[in-house]
């Protein structure tokens, strides 16, 4: 399975990216809603690992923009906020 993970945090991207490859998945890491954009259009994941709250573009505008360009692959939100 191939992953993209989109994650400003450095230390927790790194965890999460080292526990996929660990079981035998590819995982693929940015820090930016932009940046993940561009990856997402230009190549194909299995799933897609969005934070919540990235700078600039927050995780739910990112995948709103995902969505308005015809992109279906499905997202996981990570978030560390209390609410639903």
């Amino acid at each position: 399975m191939r992953v993209l993970l989109v994650e400003d945090d450095a230390r927790t991207a790194d965890f999460i990216c080292a526990k996929l490859r660990k079981n035998g998945h590819g995982a693929e890491h940015c820090g930016d809603a932009e940046t993940g954009l561009t990856m997402a259009a230009e190549s194909a994941f299995d799933v897609l690992v969005v934070d919540r709250m990235l700078p600039g573009l927050n995780g739910l505008t990112t995948v709103q923009r995902l969505r308005e360009s015809g992109n279906k692959t499905p997202v996981l939100m990570l978030t560390a906020l209390s609410d639903v």
